[in-house]
């Protein structure tokens, strides 16, 4: 069975930090891109970063460069979203998801599975 859980979503003030994990299961990590979007409420969900599981190539939004780093363990199957210096702004729910296609991920999002998602919120 396919897995992607995510955790190490709460609650925040600005200016803080919170570290977001995906951890996949049931398909060849290594083989896929894994990447991290996020939804507010009423707008549409939207690319954050993507990290490509066979060479570590990385991506990310306009708005979070400098602030937010991916990286992979490919040892335990998990991808990481460390995200610093929040603002209110990146309050949403956030999901990981995966594809074997890294920009139909990243460009399409179009991801082969999706997790749970999970909330972010920073108050100001």
């Amino acid at each position: 069975e396919v897995q992607l859980v995510e955790s190490g979503g709460g609650l925040v003030q600005a200016g803080g930090s919170l570290r977001l994990s995906c951890a996949a299961s049931g398909f060849t990590f290594d083989d896929y891109a894994i990447g991290w979007f996020r939804q507010a409420p009423g707008k549409e969900r939207k690319g954050v970063s993507c990290i490509s599981s066979s060479d570590g190539s990385t991506y990310y939004a306009d708005s979070v460069k400098g602030r937010f780093t991916i990286s992979s363990d490919n040892a335990k199957n998990t991808v990481y979203l460390q995200m610093n210096s929040l603002k209110p702004e990146d309050t949403a729910v956030y999901y990981c998801a995966a594809a074997g296609l890294l920009w139909s991920l990243w460009v399409g999002k179009q991801g082969d599975y999706w997790g749970q998602g999970t909330q972010v919120t920073v108050s100001s």
